[in-house]
């Protein structure tokens, strides 16, 4: 079939994104579903900086690849064979499928799928092989997802169902900025009664860990601290339940620790800031991404003479479909404003100039609507 989609031609390419376009509209052709696979029709996709980061080389994928890998949308065609869904069912897609039988999947989150990680860097779907084409020949899938255009093909592992009455925004958002900052906290940092929770980087991801820390609060008494250069994200992070609000420089200066500490931000100094200001015994988790050869300093002398961890926590170390549905039960109870992580909501035709957004940290998360 005919779809429309955002494919990246070209990485690396100079800012402003908006005059060398590396992201081009085009049409497509979309294979239909196969055996074990699903026909999506897009709803809404968020932006990330997982996106940014293939735009801009940190995460060398091989291109052209149909971008998108956070977005949610209705079932409308079942691949043969049988399925638990149906026609008409709303689905969160989800950046890393899990085949349910490899030592990655066997440890409850805490490492990736071993077949799902190569399908994604090879930008193929998880059972092998790619359905999308253009006038040129064959584009990659990006993180079995390809989520920036109207329909999607998608591995039946990729995709969780929800409610309807789960907006389709709020269901983007959940596959991949709820799913990785939340799961920072419940999953790798398992935070105690009374610790102090700080999520250093404020950005889509970022928000989200502020956004469960919060509803910890009641549960655990615990504190909820803030961290990013941009005031009015702290602004916003007040707003939505954090109990304290630092620049960098001020955690640095007033000597500010927490037992949790989250860094969502994908660079060195935020790697570097959220290790020095976890409090001993505690914690340090990290879930961004930056460049491979990046290379921070630390002091091992401090690890050991005080107790603390530093854990990696890919996509939250999350399963999701276990996972996504006690992130709904959150949002049904009020407990879980996902709807206020959106800033903006954009057509398909204006990804390149959202990329620059995002790369100059104005954007929290930029949702592209579909009609």
């Amino acid at each position: 079939m005919k779809i429309r989609g955002a494919v990246l031609e070209r990485i690396g390419d100079p800012t402003p994104y908006a005059d060398s376009t590396p992201i081009v509209i085009e049409d497509l052709e979309l294979a239909e579903p196969g055996p074990g696979e699903l026909l999506v029709r897009i709803e809404a996709a968020g932006l990330c900086h997982s996106d940014l980061s293939v735009v801009d080389g940190n995460r060398v994928r091989p291109v052209p690849m149909l971008l998108g890998h956070e977005a949610a949308g209705r079932v409308e065609q079942v691949g043969p064979g049988d399925s638990d869904l149906r026609v008409g069912q709303r689905v969160v897609m989800t950046f890393l499928p899990r085949c349910g039988q490899c030592e990655g999947c066997a440890t409850d989150g805490r490492t990736p799928c071993i077949p799902g990680s190569v399908a994604n860097n090879e930008g193929e779907l998880l059972g092998g092989g790619r359905r999308l084409h253009d006038a040129n020949g064959p584009v990659h899938h990006h993180l079995g997802v390809s989520g920036f255009a109207t329909h999607a093909v998608v591995d039946r592992r990729s995709v969780v169902p929800v409610d309807d009455d789960v907006p389709p925004e709020v269901a983007a958002v959940l596959g991949c900025a709820v799913l990785t900052g939340g799961g920072a906290l419940l999953n790798s940092a398992r935070p105690g009664v009374g610790d102090r929770i700080m999520v250093v980087g404020l950005g889509g991801v970022g928000m989200a860990a502020v956004l469960v820390a919060a509803s910890l609060r009641d549960s655990l008494g615990a504190e909820v601290i803030a961290v990013d250069t941009v005031p009015e994200k702290l602004t916003l992070a007040k707003e939505l339940g954090a109990t304290q609000v630092y620049t960098p420089a001020e955690v640095a200066e007033r000597g500010i620790a927490a037992e949790v500490v989250v860094e969502a931000a994908g660079n060195v100094r935020a790697f570097e800031t959220a290790v020095a200001a976890t409090a001993p015994g505690g914690t340090t988790v990290t879930v961004g991404l930056p460049n491979p050869e990046a290379r921070a300093s630390i002091s091992p002398l401090g690890l050991v003479a005080q107790g603390r961890s530093i854990v990696g926590s890919y996509l939250g170390s999350a399963v999701p479909a276990r996972d996504i549905p006690e992130y709904v039960r959150m949002w049904r109870e009020g407990r879980l404003p996902v709807e206020r992580l959106v800033s903006s909501r954009i057509r398909l035709d204006e990804i390149n100039h959202a990329m620059d957004e995002l790369a100059a940290g104005h954007a929290l998360r930029q949702v592209i609507i579909f009609d």
